[in-house]
């Protein structure tokens, strides 16, 4: 099961909807941390493509309370001029099967 699977556009809407200020689940704000290792890159059939995979941890605070998100995490990346447009993000979170109290937070 995949929580997230953002392509451009969808990552494009959560951004301008956190920026309108009507993004009730946010108020108050979160403050994060996020940790991203063991990044790997791989070749695809086109040469303007590479795909991403890497680990994730965030920390969130809000409303007095701490949590943690672990994933691996999926990109599909292309070459433009100016350089690189992630099309596609896929966020596996590791604890996908258990309820995971509204996460709000643009993972």
């Amino acid at each position: 099961m995949t929580v997230f699977f953002d392509d451009r556009r969808r990552l494009e809407d959560r951004i301008y909807r956190l920026g309108t200020g009507k993004a009730w689940s946010q108020v108050p704000p979160s403050r994060t941390v996020r940790l991203v290792t063991n990044v790997e890159a791989f070749r695809t059939q086109e040469r303007t493509v590479i795909m991403v995979r890497s680990n994730l941890l965030i920390a969130e605070f809000r409303a007095g309370e701490t949590r943690q998100l672990a994933a691996w995490c999926g990109h599909r990346l292309r070459r433009r001029q100016v350089g690189w447009e992630i099309e596609a993000k896929q966020i596996n979170l590791i604890n996908r099967d258990q309820h995971l109290r509204n996460p709000s937070i643009l993972l």
